[in-house]
């Protein structure tokens, strides 16, 4: 047992610097190029964030594989050198709370502040902002902590005559007694020996299921349009695939008329920054800003489809050869993901929704493949868990496209500024915690007895005031409620592209 707990600790130690590497990566690639050699303290943040993110997510099948290191244990003190969990489960998320309420809301107000000021004046600024934030924090946290942060949990005292001993034990179905009746006077207490047992909870895990909860709402949200708009966008975007290269004359065309729609643009955005130089920053020059944004986004990606019906330069054909194998890739992943995400559905209704549950389902599924192999069944866990976190990413960019309140923080390979690097950092950490929160659940059967299970089982879903949310599945409801209508309407409408409309309600 010893050697299988050191390799544990090995394994999680080379996890982790392969995360953070591969963070480092991504940053270095995604980055726009005004941010080359400088901004170093939002990267650092970027790449703490999605390191943070990535491990929480792996911890969960981390823990389950932690438990079976003391399942066949030979001796007692076995489980004594195993991980930690608890206290890592603890650790991580109050560092991911940390992250998403001060460290990014101060390294994004850095990082938009007034360029033509000192360093010290720019902190001095983000740091008012993000402690005038902290002080409203703690006071929500204490006064809500003392008021609400106790955990009610339902007990039944159960208790049964004694007898002696019989000469052989002969148990079954009909007689799971000893004293030849069918039923243990244990299981014959009555429902008025039900009492609450309350206890106060940690102030740390009170922390942690508030977190929970405000990742929640955006989850439900952005996961359930999330789990549909990501296979089924792959699936579409190869049915509006372009087809064939176009000839000289109509890329000439094409190409005239965008570089028009990139005018009015251009004199759409002048006209804003003299209104914003003016001081007329009122509601609808927000909202016509959004609309620029909007429009400006979908002028990108037609540039980017005309690109791709006309490839240019010395390996043209090798260009167009790699845009229809990315585009045959494109429908493979879909309908993988579809079946993912039917699968995901399909749990969700019926081991969460359904009670009691119709079947462990892909628990069950777990268990199988880790019975052919120990670590597949893991690994098909966390992936599982990853999908999940991806369509929560997926249907937040889908909303901020079509809602015009929404901010658009879109994702560019080597064009993606800092601050929208950070806010979908933000967006990520704040929603792992549910993510996990919600696998937790959904595969309790499979990860049963893990310090996970006890956090986000026991203490979240008996939390005074909060536990009404998970007892009647609020969430899981909101989830699938927003799938199937996202699913309606990809089918309806998927098939179309919204096209910009050059209308701006300019003020003057």
């Amino acid at each position: 047992m010893g050697d299988f707990n050191l390799a544990l600790l090995i394994v999680a130690i080379i996890v982790v610097v392969l995360v953070f590497v591969f963070n480092v990566y991504l940053l270095i690639n995604y980055q726009h190029p005004d941010d080359v050699n400088q901004a170093y303290f939002p990267k650092f943040v970027v790449v703490l964030g999605l390191s943070v993110a990535v491990i929480s997510i792996l911890m969960l099948p981390a823990d389950v594989a932690n438990r079976q290191a003391c399942r066949h244990a030979l001796y007692n003190g076995a489980c004594h050198l195993t991980l930690p969990m608890k206290d890592l489960w603890l650790a991580v998320y109050i560092v991911d709370a940390f992250l998403v309420f001060f460290v990014i809301p101060f390294a994004i107000f850095y990082y938009e502040g007034d360029q033509d000021k000192s360093v010290g004046k720019r902190v001095k600024s983000s740091m008012i902002w993000v402690g005038l934030t902290a002080v409203i924090v703690a006071l929500a946290l204490g006064i809500l902590y003392g008021l609400a942060g106790k955990v009610d949990f339902t007990v039944r005292h159960l208790s049964s005559n004694t007898t002696s001993f019989p000469s052989s034990w002969t148990f079954s179905s009909g007689q799971p007694c000893i004293d030849n009746s069918r039923q243990c006077s244990a299981f014959l207490a009555s429902a008025k020996s039900e009492t609450t047992w309350t206890m106060r909870t940690t102030f740390p895990e009170y922390v942690v299921a508030l977190a929970t909860i405000a990742g929640s709402v955006l989850f439900t949200i952005f996961g359930g349009v999330g789990i549909a708009c990501l296979p089924l966008g792959l699936i579409y975007a190869f049915i509006r695939r372009p087809k064939a290269v176009i000839t000289r004359s109509q890329y000439i065309k094409e190409a005239t008329e965008l570089g028009k729609k990139a005018r009015d643009l251009k004199k759409a955005a002048d006209a804003l920054h003299q209104e914003e130089r003016g001081g007329s920053k009122g509601r609808k020059w927000r909202k016509n800003v959004k609309a620029v944004e909007k429009e400006l986004h979908l002028l990108e990606e037609d540039v980017k489809a005309l690109e791709e019906m006309y490839p240019q330069g010395e390996k043209a054909e090798t260009v167009w050869a790699l845009t229809v194998l990315g585009y045959l890739a494109k429908l493979v992943l879909g309908i993988l993901g579809l079946i993912v995400s039917v699968a995901w559905i399909a749990h969700i209704v019926i081991y969460l929704i359904i009670r009691p549950p119709l079947s462990p389902f892909l628990n069950f599924v777990f268990i199988k493949l880790d019975d052919v192999w120990g670590l597949l069944g893991t690994a098909a866990f966390a992936f599982f868990c990853f999908y999940l976190l991806v369509a929560v990413v997926a249907g937040a960019t889908m909303l901020g496209l079509r809602l015009v309140f929404i901010t658009i923080h879109p994702m560019k390979w080597g064009a993606t500024l800092m601050n929208s690097f950070l806010f979908n950092v933000g967006l990520i950490l704040l929603c792992s915690i549910s993510v996990i929160q919600f696998c937790s659940s959904a595969f309790a059967y499979y990860a049963q007895a893990t310090a996970a299970e006890e956090i986000f089982g026991h203490t979240l879903q008996s939390l005074r005031g909060i536990k009404y949310l998970y007892k009647y599945n609020v969430f899981q409801i909101g989830f699938i409620a927003l799938a199937m209508l996202t699913f309606v309407y990809y089918v309806a409408f998927g098939w179309r592209r919204k096209k910009p409309s050059g209308r701006f309600q300019l003020s003057s």
